[in-house]
């Protein structure tokens, strides 16, 4: 699937929460060490549910990562000996982060990034489209609808038990306490207000 055809590139696994984004980007991490490339991988500093200094799936598995606030710090950890450059929770950075990679890609580093492509409105998150867009390699991942068990493209947001309302903050770090994965049909967003 990933021919060399040039030493740089972005990769972009996508979906709904409780996919596998990142377990699916701790394996390509690990399969990546094996062949002794020298990687670095960065978090969110404001995702630490599992672990602060790691990228974590939901089942457990972890990866050794920075947590940083903005992703211009990312330079701050990389040389010229890098050759992967893997980056989770990527909506949870701004925009800077499209060009940020784009960089990398051109300085001969693969760059692997995973995030939720919407947030849970079901609207397009953060730089996600756009990263989307100058991707060269895009996984899209779905999980299985807690309601129906069909094929789950959305992530649903809960408080209290009921969906959240469209006038909510977009970014609530959670996981199953806060959030399920829901096919089309049932996800529900109500509107905002009293």
């Amino acid at each position: 699937m990933y021919q060399e055809l040039q030493k740089g590139w972005i990769e972009v696994i996508t979906g709904p929460m409780f996919a596998g984004k990142s377990e699916e980007l701790i394996r390509r991490l690990r399969t990546l060490s094996y062949a002794h490339k020298r990687i670095v991988s960065f978090k969110p500093a404001i995702d630490d549910r599992y672990d602060e200094c790691k990228i974590a799936s939901h089942d457990g598995e972890m990866f050794e990562a920075y947590a940083i606030h903005k992703a211009e710090e990312i330079y701050d950890y990389i040389d010229k000996t890098t050759d992967v450059v893997a980056i989770d929770e990527v909506q949870f950075f701004g925009d800077e982060v499209v060009a940020l990679c784009n960089d990398l890609a051109d300085k001969g580093i693969r760059v692997i990034c995973a995030g939720l492509d919407l947030d849970f409105r079901g609207e397009p998150f953060g730089p996600m489209p756009r990263l989307l867009a100058v991707a060269e390699f895009v996984t899209k991942l779905s999980a299985a609808c807690t309601i129906c068990g069909c094929g789950a493209t959305r992530t649903q947001r809960l408080i209290d038990g009921k969906p959240a309302r469209r006038d909510d903050p977009v970014i609530l770090v959670g996981a199953n306490e806060s959030y399920q994965a829901r096919c089309r049909k049932h996800h529900v967003v109500p509107k905002g207000g009293k």
